[in-house]
């Protein structure tokens, strides 16, 4: 490989050790101050905050021979109004898997704390009269798990030490080595007996608003719904109806809109639980993201299949069975 390959990083090039030699490593943290002429990088790495789509809005048009646009995300929606913006033949890649166990964790974290009923202990926190009561457990409850994907499987492995019968869904049904999972078609007829949802499902023309008003409807009252995924898949008003109602118990990572304007009603809900898309933002994240940055950029040095390339320029936009392949296989994290 030619000694001009430009990276830019979005970590100091000496806090990813055995980077590959024969590329050239600027720093890149995705502000206004560029580390070099834009014409010159090859590999570009996004950096990891919210709003990254405007950064590359500005810096793309003169990007004009990167050939590698590399995600830390394993979503890339905010990124399909940009994808004429690349120059043909060159790729975008996300980072599919590395906030798998993370955004997981925090799945599971929601789910304990709606069944057992932490937000209404921290609201009446203090008062042990009001406080006592049977609690819910996890042991035995049906979860439907929407989604297959990185973080599907990892929430479903989890799931399963707390004793739940878990309930795979992805966008086509299949046998699996863990067991069967069920297409998205199913979904009507699978809702009525679940205790809980959780939704890792990545957002597509084909999944945004799946749980609207007559999805919710079918649910079961008193059941449990976890969105670590897109805010767009879940109709918030019709969420909002339904956990004033009392019938459902709600937590969301990922809200529409988003974030949650001031004075919107699921900031101060009984029975909801908001928090401000944090899943992926954990201590690990910094070690996981070098880990995955250091094997892709060998396998682009080397000539070799990237991971996770999911758009190469010039072939046109994805195919309705890209998005397939997209839905049972990417989990929805999100960073940017």
């Amino acid at each position: 490989m030619d000694d001009d390959k430009t990276v830019w990083l979005p970590y100091r090039p000496e806090r990813i050790p055995r980077l590959p030699e024969g590329l050239s490593y600027r720093y890149w943290d995705g502000s206004a101050s560029l580390p070099g002429d834009p014409r010159e990088v090859r590999f570009l790495v996004g950096p990891p905050v919210t709003g990254s789509e405007r950064v590359f809005a500005h810096l793309l048009p003169r990007a004009v021979d990167v050939e590698v646009v590399q995600l830390l995300s394993s979503g890339y929606d905010h990124m399909v109004p940009l994808l004429d913006l690349l120059p043909s033949g060159a790729r975008l890649a996300t980072a599919r898997g590395v906030h798998r166990e993370a955004t997981a964790e925090l799945a599971v974290t929601l789910l304990l704390a709606l069944a057992r009923g932490l937000d209404r202990f921290v609201r009446r926190q203090g008062d042990d009269d009001r406080c006592r009561g049977t609690g819910t457990t996890l042991v035995g409850k049906r979860v439907v798990v929407v989604g297959y994907g990185a973080v599907g499987a990892a929430v479903a492995a989890r799931l399963g030490v707390f004793g739940c019968e878990v309930v795979l869904v992805a966008r086509t049904g299949r046998t699996t080595p863990a067991g069967r999972v069920h297409g998205a078609a199913e979904l009507p007829a699978l809702l009525p007996t679940a205790d809980a949802v959780v939704l890792c499902a990545p957002l597509t023309e084909a999944t945004r608003g799946m749980f609207g008003a007559a999805e919710l409807a079918l649910l079961k009252d008193g059941a449990f719904l976890v969105n670590v995924a897109r805010g767009e898949l879940l109709d918030t008003a019709a969420a909002v109806r339904e956990v004033r109602g009392g019938r459902l118990r709600i937590a969301l990572d990922a809200t529409d809109p988003e974030p949650l304007p001031e004075g919107h009603p699921l900031w101060e809900l009984p029975g909801a639980i908001v928090t401000p898309h944090v899943a992926a933002f954990t201590d690990a994240f910094p070690q996981t993201s070098v880990d995955f940055l250091r094997r892709q950029l060998n396998r682009f040095a080397r000539g070799a299949e990237l991971d996770n390339v999911v758009h190469t320029a010039g072939y046109g936009h994805e195919s309705e069975s890209d998005h397939a392949h997209t839905y049972e296989h990417l989990a929805g994290e999100r960073v940017a």
